[in-house]
């Protein structure tokens, strides 16, 4: 009989409950303070916490322990060490000290850093964050204790994405609290921001997917013509799920629930072969750290049943990518979600004024979140006629939105909007309680009811970075908000006065409407919105001197790390299409254009054949289909020339911003131009001479 799901739900995370079973009440209580408050660790509760936990895990079979960290290459990095410890005799003991625990020494070196550490300069730690659980890995190499961390250089800068992260939680809960006293909620003595990341996924077979280079070395195809269906039926989207994904499934929550990720829901996503899973919202650093587990036990699971998972912006031309819709919330240690309008939004002072926080901090900073947003594959989605658009814009609904309007118009606001009830016209069926505003999907930033959603994060990023910037710059309006109301007399007069000011200098953000149309992209050059097309073009935002005071006024990031980041994003852009230019030249010299050049002497022989054995016969669509396949396939020559050419060109750039528009504007098309003549073989070409498999094969047959 299968295990029950409470049984097996967080038993291989050394969570709460682990902690209270097994260590000292006054230990626990002492760790408990510094992850509820933040207060300093005590190494005497470190060396009590280790012990606890290396016997439980090695109860659990653990024999290695690793200090789990996230780099920012945006995966996870870990180094494995053992238990053991020499003993007389040619014996051996089994240890780990409070010291392990805190402090790891993993070589820092070969990390990318932006120029913030040599590579001759080895040195970095790794530094226990005792606020996300630590959990066993259970794979081929048996089973790892892995202790959730930060990572920072010996000079003291973060080399990773969980320090901003933190630092920015840290911003924004002081920024709350700070406001919060003033509105008399003193028993509030922290803010955290709450989580939900929904995961979009593509499942493809592991055989066809080893027969596509482009697939294996770049994640996403750089050929291939659209069969004949795609998602034009919606007929895949909520659909039955197939046994076979159903069995991949269902492993997967097994292994996401024994780590205490709270997997919620699953179903099929709108492009053929496409699916989405969603867990419960935890706190920010918490649910990045769910999120990398999940993202792992994807391709693991996947893996071990003959499938494989693609986490790529944008597998495959033609069908809807994936992205990682970031669900955001602020949430008081006293249990109150401080953007939970509750039933009468225009009397809840409070909410309106987080609410108008959050527009500021949008409005002004739309080009930081654009950024936070972007990699070189959600470059296919933002702004690439999919959804969310590139302009960044916030959808609050018509209740809000009538609200807002009251207040500017009459300096306060004197009802809103219910839902009333929903008929369906059927009998038999329920009368529903209706929301009082509907939805908008295509909206970048939405409002969802007690939480912003935000729709344009890639499904292979690391969450840190889009929660990093915008935790800080929430912080820095609600400071600039807080200085203000600081100075008032009245603070009752001046809070109302000061929501009626922010809203309207800030309501240009506010967008309701369609936002995939062409007019809205005329509307919001009007508003003076940036439509920041590539993330190229995103990354020179992020160190203007506004960004670099604001990141070093709310103690986030320094000039040296933005800076360094700032170089991370033009080397990552470089790479990912040097190595997309060179798979497709290697894949349209080797596979594509000598299979064309087989199919092309098959037909000429065929057409001699033809004539020797029946003079006069009608060979015209023999020489046809010749004739055009091999001005295709000479179109596709000169272009691959083409391409080999400006990739060459490329490589001698210098490197950061100069090389990472040269690939932009330059590679980028040529790689376009190569493709368009091989795809448009594709539909000509003998399916049995054709060297890969197929969109069709992909997407349909799993």
């Amino acid at each position: 009989m299968e295990e029950k799901l409470t049984d097996i739900f967080g038993s291989d995370v050394f969570n709460e409950t682990v902690m209270a079973e097994r260590l000292p009440k006054k230990t626990f209580a002492a760790l408990k303070k510094t992850i509820d408050n933040g207060e300093e660790l005590d190494p005497m509760v470190a060396e009590v916490v280790a012990n606890a936990m290396k016997d439980w895990a090695i109860e659990k079979g653990a024999t290695h322990y690793t200090h789990w960290f996230q780099p920012m290459t945006g995966v996870t990095a870990e180094k494995h060490d053992s238990f053991i410890t020499p003993a007389p005799a040619g014996k051996i003991i089994m240890e780990f000290s409070g010291k392990e625990l805190i402090k790891g020494e993993p070589d820092a070196s070969s990390f990318p850093s932006g120029g913030l550490r040599a590579t001759f300069e080895a040195r970095g730690y790794t530094a226990w964050d005792c606020t996300s659980p630590a959990f066993l890995k259970r794979d081929a190499a048996g089973v790892t204790l892995c202790i959730p961390t930060a990572f920072c250089s010996y000079t003291g800068e973060a080399l990773d994405k969980k320090t901003p992260l933190l630092r920015s939680m840290e911003a924004l809960s002081k920024q709350a609290v700070r406001v919060l006293h003033m509105f008399g909620d003193t028993d509030v003595t922290n803010v955290s921001c709450s989580v939900g990341p929904e995961q979009e996924y593509f499942i493809v077979d592991k055989e066809k997917y080893l027969k596509r280079d482009d697939l294996i070395f770049t994640g996403r195809t750089l050929f291939g013509a659209m069969p004949p269906k795609g998602q034009e039926l919606d007929d895949h989207y909520f659909g039955s799920i197939k046994e076979r994904i159903a069995a991949f499934m269902k492993e997967l929550n097994t292994e996401l629930w024994k780590l205490g990720v709270l997997a919620k829901t699953q179903h099929n996503e709108v492009a053929p072969a496409q699916h989405e899973l969603a867990p419960i919202y935890a706190t920010a650093n918490i649910a990045t750290d769910h999120n990398q587990l999940v993202m792992e036990c994807m391709k693991k699971v996947a893996n071990r049943q003959g499938l494989v998972c693609l986490l790529h912006e944008k597998p495959f031309a033609g069908v809807n990518g994936s992205g990682k819709h970031d669900n955001w919330s602020m949430v008081t240690n006293t249990g109150k979600n401080l953007l939970d309008p509750g039933k009468a939004p225009h009397e809840n002072t409070k909410f309106l004024f987080f609410l108008a926080a959050v527009m500021k901090a949008v409005d002004e900073h739309a080009e930081l979140l654009r950024l936070s947003a972007s990699n070189p594959g959600n470059d296919h989605r933002l702004g690439a006629n999919e959804a969310p658009p590139a302009i960044i814009s916030m959808f609050l609904g018509e209740q809000l939105e009538d609200v807002l309007e009251q207040l500017i118009s009459n300096g306060t606001a004197a009802s809103s909007k219910q839902g009333g009830k929903l008929s369906t016209g059927v009998h038999s069926l329920p009368v529903l309680k209706k929301d009082a505003t509907d939805r908008n999907r295509t909206s970048p930033f939405a409002f969802t009811g007690n939480k912003f959603e935000f729709r344009m994060v890639g499904s292979s990023m690391s969450m840190a970075g889009p929660n990093t910037v915008l935790n800080t710059i929430v912080a820095e309006a609600l400071c600039e908000m807080a200085d203000e109301l600081e100075k008032a007399k009245d603070f009752d007069k001046a809070v109302v006065k000061l929501i009626k000011k922010t809203v309207t200098e800030h309501k240009r953000i506010v967008f309701n409407g369609n936002g995939y149309s062409d007019e809205w992209i005329k509307e919001a050059e009007k508003r003076g919105l940036p439509n920041v097309k590539s993330m190229v073009e995103a990354v020179p935002y992020l160190t203007t001197k506004d960004s670099i005071e604001m990141f070093e006024k709310q103690a986030v990031l320094t000039k040296t790390e933005l800076e360094s980041r700032a170089e991370i994003h033009y080397e990552t852009y470089s790479k990912a299409i040097n190595i997309e230019a060179k798979t497709m030249i290697e894949m349209a010299s080797k596979l594509y254009i000598p299979a064309v050049i087989k199919y092309t002497k098959n037909l000429a022989d065929s057409i001699l054949a033809v004539k020797s054995a029946v003079p006069g016969a009608d060979v015209s669509v023999q020489e046809g289909l010749l004739t055009k396949t091999s001005a295709l396939l000479a179109k596709a020559q000169k272009a691959l020339d083409d391409l080999k050419k400006k990739d060459t060109e490329a490589a001698k750039k210098e490197e950061g911003a100069k090389q990472a528009n040269y690939f932009h504007d330059t590679v980028f098309p040529a790689m376009e131009a190569l493709r368009a003549p091989i795809d448009e073989l594709e539909l000509i070409v003998d399916k049995s001479v054709w060297p890969v498999p197929t969109y069709g094969d992909l997407l349909f047959e799993v």
